[in-house]
């Protein structure tokens, strides 16, 4: 798994981040119950062709450390999160990659926060009124109960639910590494703290933010690549479509082969398309 060497002290607590490489800066960012592992193998071939890549834990429930009890978590407070995490890293001209929840926040980053970035890569992510998913989408409920975090976390310890639709089992065509596993579902287990940040996300998920922000992605004019599989069960195809239609400057391009997590099913495929993408559209290395 990758080593988190690195941390920033924010108004909203610390985030560990793992920073690799150098060159033009790519932040990546991860979705729901998953962390910066879930880049393990994207990182090391990024890095390797000339890019600094920063992989922060988010707080999106396997993080490994709480943030402060009154951060604002929202999406839209995530939100700021990441523009306040490149603003305290001083970094400009950023190309952002995002994966499922993380894309949505990427989304509403574009929107309200967009001073910083120079592109962005979407894999498979919420968007529109697909925020949460329909498989997911009792999650802001159960999380309006008390103490339901850790039944939930409990759930995810058993392989048999992993393998499920409400487990891994419609993120990831391929059986997950469990290794991997474990440092996306031990924190949650493990630390009252992190099922406190992970109730504080989901019980202000609703699609009225992915909405809002979709009303205002027309006016993100930086390039925008849709890296979408195309045998995904949770974001169809047709959201990319739609996602590119709205953008001044975006297209579409099909992953065979995977379901959402991109980065665990094709992760060569994925870590060759953001380095093209990268290099002759959105920092012109080749020219």
């Amino acid at each position: 798994m990758l080593e988190r060497a690195h941390q920033v002290r924010l108004g909203q607590g610390v985030l560990d981040y793992v920073d690799v490489g150098s060159g033009r800066p790519i932040l990546f960012v991860h979705g729901l119950l998953v962390n910066a592992d879930l880049w393990r193998e994207v990182l090391p071939p990024v890095a390797a062709a000339g890019f600094r890549c920063l992989a922060p834990d988010w707080p999106l429930g396997s993080h490994r450390r709480p943030m402060a009890p009154d951060a604002d978590l929202t999406p839209r407070g995530v939100a700021r999160l990441i523009a306040d995490f490149l603003t305290e890293l001083d970094l400009h001209d950023v190309l952002v990659v995002a994966n499922d929840t993380g894309g949505a926040l990427t989304q509403i980053l574009m929107a309200e926060h967009p001073e910083r970035l120079a592109g962005v890569v979407l894999t498979p992510s919420d968007s529109f009124e697909c925020f949460l998913p329909p498989v997911f989408s009792p999650l802001p409920k159960l999380a309006r109960i008390p103490g339901s975090m850790w039944p939930l976390a409990a759930m995810l310890r058993s392989e048999y639910v992993r393998g499920l639709p409400i487990g891994f089992g419609w993120v990831a065509k391929r059986k997950v590494d469990p290794e991997a596993v474990s440092s996306y579902i031990d924190p949650v287990w493990r630390n009252r703290g992190i099922r406190r940040d992970l109730r504080k996300f989901l019980r202000a998920v609703d699609r009225r933010h992915t909405l809002d922000a979709a009303r205002r992605l027309p006016g993100f004019r930086r390039p925008v690549l849709l890296a979408w599989a195309t045998q995904d069960r949770l974001f169809p195809l047709s959201l990319a479509h739609r996602l590119a239609a709205l953008l001044p400057d975006a297209r579409v391009v099909e992953i065979p082969d995977s379901y959402t997590f991109v980065p665990e099913d094709q992760p060569e495929a994925l870590g060759k398309l953001i380095i093209g993408f990268a290099r002759d559209e959105v920092f012109d290395l080749a020219h």
